[in-house]
């Protein structure tokens, strides 16, 4: 009786303890859809476009992100947030003063952390701290 206790007192441990190492990331059921990737494409594009324009004094082109082409997705938690790391390839359309150009086969690396409450979807950027060398996320609302 004894054993047989024993016995499933192990058979519980082994199976708490299988699950839980099972539970290392998020469900690939709540990565973000096109629409969200399209939003946090067009938020970093923005963010380097803004860079250059200042170093160039120009005004901001307008554009649009199309044709996205999902290759990798990957869940992961981040901050005990559900994280998905994205690598894939779009199209963007630039409206420049005098012509309008088309870029295929952008590639892109994005990181889309899923917030607590679930409604909403942050662009987590990978920085260089000058100040200490180290590596530091950077969090964006993605609109």
């Amino acid at each position: 009786m004894i054993q047989r206790w024993i016995r499933q007192l192990i058979a519980v441990s082994l199976v708490i303890f299988l699950t839980a190492c099972g539970a290392s990331a998020p469900p690939i059921g709540l990565a973000p859809n096109t629409d969200i990737i399209k939003k946090a494409i067009a938020l970093q594009v923005e963010r380097t476009q803004q860079q250059v324009s200042q170093q160039l004094q120009v005004k901001n082109s307008e554009f649009k992100i199309v044709k996205i082409h999902l290759k990798q997705v990957e869940p992961l938690y981040i901050g005990k947030l559900a994280t998905y790391h994205l690598l894939g390839t779009y199209e963007l359309n630039l409206n420049l003063p005098n012509q309008k150009v088309k870029q295929k086969n952008n590639e892109f690396e994005l990181y889309l952390q899923r917030q607590k409450e679930g409604k909403t979807w942050r662009w987590l950027k990978k920085e260089m701290d000058e100040s200490d060398s180290s590596l530091k996320w950077f969090s964006f609302l993605v609109h």
